[in-house]
């Protein structure tokens, strides 16, 4: 049975060890509680920066810890919300002059977890305030309670934030502009093989042969559909219409991320890319931004994402602004 490449204890305390390890100039380790720092900051940048969630969706978000991007994130167990002590600690040490600013993904332990820490840092005097990602597709349903999970678009949304912190905008500034960001960001995914279960060994679940579940979860949440493979041109067209008849678009722009979900080819995935972005120029839209890469994955997952947002003109400096951290690339220069 196969069986991912951990240690029996501690994986995540070791796995952020290694990171460290890896980046000594860009992070540094708290312990006790669990959470990444930022070795330095924009001058300019009034406000910290803190996200976080479940382990299994490296490098999201302690690869993005750094300048230009987080100032710290808040790691639980594999597919588990961090402790509201976590956040709490890290949001001490990463609070700006001006206060601290959550990026929440939408699922229900992270958003009460943050929201207990939310509540202790202003009973310190520590002003907060929380930016809710939820741009998932596959539910967005009125018959979803907590409404769209928050998935890919994670990632703009702290680059876009990160880029803004460091122009020097206020706490109350970047909640409406981070709510915004949010807002215009829609993701959609599939898979053709179960990650492998964590606890057990072995795929979380069985796909007959042929077979992809659409809209599926990264924390490995099956779809609601299980649908016949209809091939590579058909299932990225399905996608992206599927994304732009729900994309809020404001402008004639937009930011594209192709993830992979953890055992899916760069290959494969510029081989999307390509498709993807043909499409998009046939819509008359101008991708101002790409990523294309394992940036959210689910453990080892076999599938992707796509992920578009509705790109205003005035947040493309946002985008552009330089970021260093360890798992975000060099940033484009604007066109």
């Amino acid at each position: 049975m196969k069986r991912l490449f951990l240690p029996a204890d501690h994986a995540v305390e070791h796995a952020l060890h290694g990171l460290v390890l890896s980046h000594p100039g860009l992070l540094r380790l708290n312990e006790d509680p669990l959470y990444v720092a930022a070795r330095e900051r924009h001058p300019a940048r009034r406000v910290g920066l803190v996200s976080g969630g479940g382990s299994g969706h490296e490098p999201l978000h302690t690869g993005f810890v750094g300048s230009g991007m987080l100032d710290a994130a808040v790691p639980g167990r594999v597919f588990a919300s961090p402790h509201n002590r976590q956040v709490l600690e890290a949001s001490r040490d990463a609070a700006g002059e001006s206060g601290v600013l959550h990026i929440v993904k939408n699922y229900t332990g992270d958003r009460i977890n943050f929201g207990i820490a939310a509540e202790r840092l202003r009973a310190d005097g520590i002003p907060v305030r929380r930016v809710l990602v939820d741009d998932d597709l596959a539910t967005d349903s009125d018959e979803t309670a907590t409404g769209r999970r928050g998935t890919g678009a994670a990632v703009l949304v702290e680059k876009l934030l990160g880029g803004a912190a460091d122009h020097g905008l206020g706490l109350d500034a970047l909640a409406s502009l981070g709510t915004r960001f949010a807002a215009a960001s829609r993701s959609v995914a599939v898979a053709s093989r179960a990650q492998t279960s964590f606890a057990r060994g072995g795929d979380a679940f069985e796909l007959p042969d042929g077979a992809l579940e659409y809209g599926v979860g990264i924390h490995g949440e099956r779809a609601v559909s299980t649908v016949d493979h209809p091939g590579f041109e058909q299932l990225v067209d399905r996608m992206t219409r599927q994304l732009l008849a729900a994309l809020p678009r404001a402008t004639g722009s937009v930011l594209l991320l192709v993830n992979g979900l953890g055992a899916t080819t760069q290959l494969e995935l510029q081989a999307v890319h390509s498709r993807v972005s043909g499409l998009l120029e046939t819509s008359g839209l101008d991708v101002a931004g790409r990523l294309v890469g394992t940036f959210v994955p689910a453990l080892d997952m076999s599938g992707f994402s796509l992920t578009l947002t509705a790109l205003h003109d005035d947040w493309r400096p946002y985008w552009h602004a330089p970021a260093r951290t360890p798992a975000f690339p060099l940033t484009e220069s604007p066109r």
